[in-house]
């Protein structure tokens, strides 16, 4: 099978960051599904795990979202058969999606929205079981609780914020500076979108609110007094971005909790919850379905080649990205 792979720890820039590999077809473990993809989309971590890379003998795929059709089950697997349209993120672990086909743990996958294309569902797996965990296991958002989502255009802020305004009744309120993406954050149901290169604390006041129960971080590092600041007492913080350190000493007065959200972390440790991911997933597609969630496919690229994954790849690693770049089989 063709794939797009890494045998070696290179710039985006570098005419050889990519190249074309041709691959045996996986055969399926017993709770596996293998797919043939239809379409994927690009994440950061996907720039992350590059960096490791791989050798020219063992090519590393990456791809860590993903809509594609079922064409063989292992044997323990029941809720899947042949044909089914499916939608995942998979696990950082084991190959990824940047190729025609891929395995994927059944118990983390489910049937996509009968509603949206192929491209459209690729836009939403990772996104969706990062923002559903941190929203739900973490901050554990209630029903009129407020939230400052900070970094609200990117594929999670743009999930975070549509499932947000479904869980709570309270401001949702979101950072970004250009307008094309203030303008994305509202669209995607920000009651307000903030300026994260002023005072936060102030620009919350300006738009009348003061303070937020939760806050969901994107980027938290150096800005810990400032959260803090904003935050009312027993407030709780998630935070997806990786730090080398973090300076508690402003959230201790308050009460405040502090918790990091990594999505892989069902997956790779085999938790005994593992299959909450594929009903996440299930729960997503039926409001997607219901007409209360949308895609975030921002834009599209046709074809599964070096090219395409490079320019998508570039525009990742720009950090000026609104919403999420899906790359069609």
């Amino acid at each position: 099978m063709h794939a797009v792979a890494v045998t070696q720890s290179l710039p985006i820039t570098d005419p050889d960051v990519f190249v074309d590999v041709d691959l045996p077809v996986p055969s399926p473990g017993p709770l596996d599904l293998l797919v043939e993809i239809e379409a994927i989309s690009l994440n950061p971590i996907d720039v992350k795990l590059r960096r490791k890379a791989g050798t020219p003998d063992e090519p590393l795929v990456l791809g860590f979202d993903a809509a594609g059709v079922v064409r063989a089950v292992g044997e323990r697997v029941s809720d899947f058969q042949v044909g089914d349209s499916v939608w995942f993120s998979g696990q950082s672990n084991r190959p990824g999606c940047y190729a025609q086909y891929t395995l994927v743990d059944s118990r983390i996958a489910a049937r996509r929205p009968a509603s949206l294309s192929a491209a459209e569902a690729a836009a939403m797996p990772l996104t969706s079981i990062t923002a559903w965990e941190g929203l739900h296991d973490h901050l554990r958002i209630g029903a009129h609780d407020s939230l400052l989502m900070i970094g609200g255009a990117g594929g999670v802020g743009s999930m975070v914020i549509q499932l947000a305004r479904l869980a709570t009744d309270g401001d949702v309120v979101a950072t970004s500076s250009r307008e094309v993406s203030r303008a994305w954050c509202r669209d995607m149901g920000a009651t307000a979108v903030i300026d994260h290169r002023n005072d936060l604390a102030q620009e919350l006041h300006e738009v009348g609110v003061n303070g937020v129960e939760t806050v969901f971080s994107a980027y938290t590092v150096g800005r810990e007094a400032e959260l803090a600041q904003l935050m009312r007492p027993f407030g709780r913080l998630v935070m997806i971005d990786g730090t080398d350190s973090f300076d508690m000493t402003a959230f201790k007065p308050k009460s405040l909790s502090v918790t990091s959200e990594s999505m892989f972390a069902r997956p790779i440790f085999g938790t005994a919850d593992v299959a909450e991911q594929g009903r996440i997933l299930a729960r997503v597609a039926d409001l997607v379905d219901e007409g209360r969630l949308r895609t975030t496919v921002a834009h599209q690229l046709q074809g599964l080649t070096v090219d395409n994954i490079v320019e998508g790849t570039a525009l990742v690693e720009s950090g000026r990205m609104v919403g999420k770049i899906v790359v069609t089989a």
